[in-house]
């Protein structure tokens, strides 16, 4: 049994095998030794943050032990491109190791980018930003198009599966790949990421920025984008960040910072009293009916003054 099998949960693997990327086994793959100065980072990388109390706990046992589940790297030129192990290569430079056990894969582009991404959307510290989009760029690659198209088709799916309009053909081949892809992940269903993950990417940018790093839960950073003004949003984020605000106390902020409602204007409310009146047709009620009698003669008597 190789090091990399031996150290994942059992669980993680069951997900990881879901994932039909390759033929061969991992079985099959040797794990060696090379020079850390071999190892490029791909253009592109799913994660953007490491929490850093994690990242020096993990430097911490790299030191005592050294790397102990291979990285995985594909053969680009004279180098290795790292697919996965970032936090351990990373971990590697800052514990100053000259060499790391690697397990070498012959991959495609799409192939190493599919594989990065499924393993980093199977990790329970994501933040919810990073695996919203993380799984946008996993669902581009599966159904062949822009991760910008990719909104678009679970919005279709949702209204297809509403009734609001007729699935066609094409569709159905979309649907299959997107509900493969997210049986794939074991996280949630499509239905539930569109409700709930898709919406946080419309958040204000200085909020989604602050996600990203793990600064502040995404619940918080939804209350604080009530806000209108754009320094008031950056203000209270700040602080919520610097002073580590409760939700509760991020929300009477809030509140305290949204303008107080005014009445309307009082020919809006004639109308809008008058219009409920007659919905509810109040001149039916009994009991209700000397205090209307008496108001109208009061409004009568108050327009006789207009002719």
């Amino acid at each position: 049994m190789s090091p990399r099998r031996a150290s994942q949960p059992p669980a993680d693997r069951s997900k990881l095998k879901n994932v039909a990327l390759f033929k061969e086994d991992d079985e099959n793959l040797v794990p060696t030794k090379v020079s850390l100065d071999k190892i490029i980072l791909p253009s592109t990388q799913p994660r953007r943050y490491f929490d850093p109390k994690a990242m020096q706990s993990l430097v911490e046992s790299v030191k005592r032990e050294g790397i102990l589940q291979p990285l995985l790297v594909r053969p680009v030129g004279d180098k290795y491109e790292l697919v996965a192990g970032e936090r351990r290569y990373r971990a590697a430079q800052e514990a100053a190791l000259t060499e790391v056990p690697i397990t070498v894969r012959e991959m495609s582009d799409e192939q190493a980018v599919q594989y990065a991404l499924t393993e980093n959307l199977q990790r329970s510290d994501l933040n919810p930003i990073e695996e919203t989009e993380g799984t946008l760029q996993l669902l581009a690659l599966r159904l062949g198009c822009e991760t910008a198209a990719v909104s678009t088709v679970l919005y279709r799916m949702e209204n297809e599966a509403k009734g609001k309009i007729t699935r066609n053909v094409s569709g159905n081949s979309e649907a299959e790949i997107v509900e493969k892809v997210f049986a794939e992940l074991g996280k949630m269903n499509w239905q539930s990421f569109v409700r709930t993950r898709l919406p946080l990417l419309k958040l204000p940018e200085e909020i989604l920025s602050a996600l990203r790093a793990g600064q502040i839960e995404y619940t918080k950073g939804k209350e604080i984008a009530k806000l209108t003004s754009k320094e008031e949003r950056i203000e209270l984020l700040e602080a919520a960040i610097s002073l580590s605000l409760s939700l509760s106390e991020i929300q009477q902020q809030v509140k305290a910072k949204q303008p107080v409602a005014t009445p309307p204007p009082l020919q809006s409310r004639l109308e809008a009293t008058y219009k409920k009146a007659k919905r509810s047709k109040v001149w039916d009620n009994p009991q209700k009916q000397k205090k209307l009698e008496s108001l109208l003669r009061e409004l009568e008597t108050l327009m006789a003054d207009e002719g």
